[in-house]
């Protein structure tokens, strides 16, 4: 990734920038898989030792901006290309054609980021705090208003118990606690709004509003359409790895149901 060059005071200041971004990636084994579960037990009886990777074309010519105080969905079918994006925006994996330049440090805010399992949900706030340059002051200032904001403890000492016991989602819920407790130049969230009650995810969103006023951007991955029209303003539709669509998420998530409808 690149740094974005400074804009004079008058121009919108963009943050992302993604000019004809191609990503691929080899599943390992994949060959093994194909054909089904008959297929692959064939291949093992005889030993096949062709066990190459297949190589998954995920993002194809990506052309967009994003600016300052934007928040931007993603939407699309499984497998479109929207959690490889996000991924290559902050730098988790590489672009294979194309660049994609930043303004900060976007930061990647995922269900499936590792949390230490074995330590405490407070330990994990510590670290967690850590990972993201804050300091120790910083964190102890911010740690309750972390705690409240997860919900996690209301019922139960949670935050005192190790992560493995914590449900999916009340992990979810404390890792964006976490990643919402400070401000960030561009924050990239991967489903992790899709979990928690009603109540969670109207502070989620109040939040994002107010990390948007901070001059940042959010862009948000969901397979909920809803909370892509009331949390965003802007939208992408990536398709099978390529942008069909950029526009106001109201009208992209309009042709994107109607088009899962046709399908």
């Amino acid at each position: 990734m690149a740094e974005i060059p400074v804009q004079r005071r008058d121009e919108p200041v963009p943050t992302v920038v993604a000019k004809g971004v191609h990503i691929k990636y080899t599943v390992q084994g994949a060959t093994a898989a194909k054909g089904g579960a008959v297929a692959a037990l064939r291949r093992v009886v005889r030993r096949d030792k062709d066990t190459g990777g297949r190589t998954v074309h995920a993002v194809k010519g990506v052309n967009f901006a994003a600016y300052k105080g934007e928040a931007i969905g993603l939407v699309g079918s499984n497998g479109s290309g929207k959690s490889t994006l996000l991924k290559a925006i902050a730098g988790v994996l590489p672009v294979n054609e194309g660049r994609i330049y930043t303004h900060g440090q976007p930061s990647l805010l995922g269900v499936n980021a590792a949390l230490m399992n074995d330590l405490t949900g407070e330990r994990n706030v510590i670290l967690g705090g850590l990972a993201m340059g804050m300091s120790r002051e910083e964190i102890e200032g911010r740690y309750q208003q972390i705690v409240d904001f997860s919900g996690i403890n209301e019922r139960d000492d949670f935050i005192s118990m190790p992560m493995r016991t914590y449900s999916s989602g009340m992990g979810a819920r404390l890792r964006f606690s976490i990643a919402a407790s400070r401000s960030h130049d561009v924050l990239l969230i991967d489903e992790a709004l899709s979990t928690g009650d009603a109540r969670f995810q109207r502070r989620s969103k109040e939040r994002i509003e107010e990390l948007r006023a901070e001059a940042g951007t959010v862009f948000l991955v969901s397979h909920s359409n809803s909370t892509i029209t009331e949390t965003c303003d802007r939208a992408l539709w990536l398709e099978s790895g390529t942008l069909r669509m950029d526009g106001p998420s109201a009208e992209v998530v309009a042709a994107y149901e109607e088009y899962m409808q046709r399908k």
